[in-house]
């Protein structure tokens, strides 16, 4: 529905997650383990030494073939390495299934929707996490 809020978050992680051909749930564990733990917060010294656990922070998972964009050649993106959604779906939703086995508290956006992101950032912390 058009200007519904689907999910707001307060201080965490915002994770753009695009899915692979050839991801499979193996990777969507290994992708919510790494996000839970990552240590990219500050301590009490300011080194980036605590995971989002630590800082009680919420993880926001959003759906995001784009991700996958090929821009090598010509002017159009080619989207050819993103998994079908039949496929990508499931494996987003694992992510967060396995993001909240470990403990945290995960809100999400809508798979497949357009929507209007709103992102205060903080810190020049901007990663892009492989599994």
């Amino acid at each position: 529905m058009a200007g519904e809020t689907v999910a707001d978050m307060g201080p965490g992680l915002l994770a753009l997650v695009g899915v692979a051909e050839g991801d499979g749930p193996e990777q969507a564990i290994a992708l919510a383990r790494k996000l839970v733990h990552l240590r990219i917060f500050e301590d009490a010294e300011g080194r980036m030494n605590c995971g989002l656990l630590d800082t009680e922070g919420t993880l926001g998972i959003v759906s995001q073939f784009t991700l996958l964009a090929d821009t090598s050649r010509g002017r159009r993106p080619f989207f050819g390495a993103a998994a079908d959604p039949a496929i990508a779906e499931p494996l987003v939703e694992a992510v967060v299934a396995a993001a909240q086995r470990e403990g945290a508290s995960v809100v999400t956006g809508q798979f497949g929707a357009k929507m209007q992101l709103e992102l205060a950032n903080e810190g020049p912390v901007t990663l892009l996490v492989e599994t």
